[in-house]
């Protein structure tokens, strides 16, 4: 890990005096040694910042590589708590420990947000902007400061903000996914009928009928199709516990 950290690791330029500099070092408690990881952390594509070589400045390739390193952490530590884990349950608690509700419930409570620089209202961001902007914090400390720092860093401020192994065993992460396994095991028929609803707002919405058996059994709503359909998935779950047994 240090050889990759070698690689990636620029001049320092901490920029003692710089009002991001002063935000993360009491965000973070500690102090950045160079700040242009961060900077870049918090740059939405829409600032339309380029770098001195001409490449866009954003969060993205921060968010990649975050995400990557929080996932090694989280299995590390899963492999650690969970002795007698298989590889199918270890899979499925990471999921549920890096998934997209928790990120962005944790990158809200750090208020990430108002330390991004863009030229999109905040408030019209979706969710998951919260845990986008975490995820390229993650890989800004990993570069400044290498993975073993920045291990210490996910374990303190997520991992143990998580709840415990056996609350999160019962946590269901996607009604959908639940919905279709139960399908399949007990050899029922389903349709996500979708389609954009041409309401009056001026946001676009999607809609989606879900049949169970060739009959409606949930509809619902919602800006995009992905969210719609799990959400009719989970009041399609609501109709239907006394059917469902979930494992994890």
């Amino acid at each position: 890990m240090n050889f990759l950290f070698n690689i990636f690791k620029k001049e320092s330029r901490p920029v003692e005096g710089g009002i991001l500099f002063q935000k993360l070092s009491v965000l973070l408690q500690f102090s950045p040694s160079n700040i242009t990881y961060y900077e870049q952390a918090f740059t939405h594509r829409s600032a339309n910042k380029i770098d001195e070589k001409g490449h866009q400045i954003s969060y993205e390739r921060l968010e990649f590589l975050g995400d990557a390193i929080l996932g090694t952490v989280t299995a590390s530590h899963l492999f650690h708590a969970s002795p007698n884990g298989d590889e199918g349950y270890l899979t499925k608690m990471r999921s549920k420990i890096v998934s997209r509700e928790n990120l962005n419930t944790l990158g809200k409570e750090l208020k990430l947000i108002d330390l991004l620089q863009s030229k999109i209202q905040k408030n019209q961001f979706g969710e998951n902007i919260y845990g986008n902007i975490l995820e390229a914090l993650i890989g800004a400390i990993y570069l400044d400061k290498g993975f073993f720092f920045c291990e210490e860093f996910i374990k303190k401020n997520i991992l143990v903000k998580l709840e415990d192994i056996e609350k999160l065993e019962g946590k269901i992460t996607s009604y959908k996914s639940l919905f279709i396994e139960y399908c399949q095991k007990q050899k029922k028929t389903f349709k996500f009928d979708s389609y954009e609803d041409d309401g009056c707002e001026n946001t676009k919405y999607f809609a989606v009928r879900l049949y169970f058996n060739e009959s409606i059994i949930a509809r619902a709503r919602a800006t995009s199709k992905k969210k719609a359909e799990e959400k009719a998935a989970q009041r399609a779950y609501f109709a239907l516990q006394e059917n469902f047994k979930p494992k994890y």
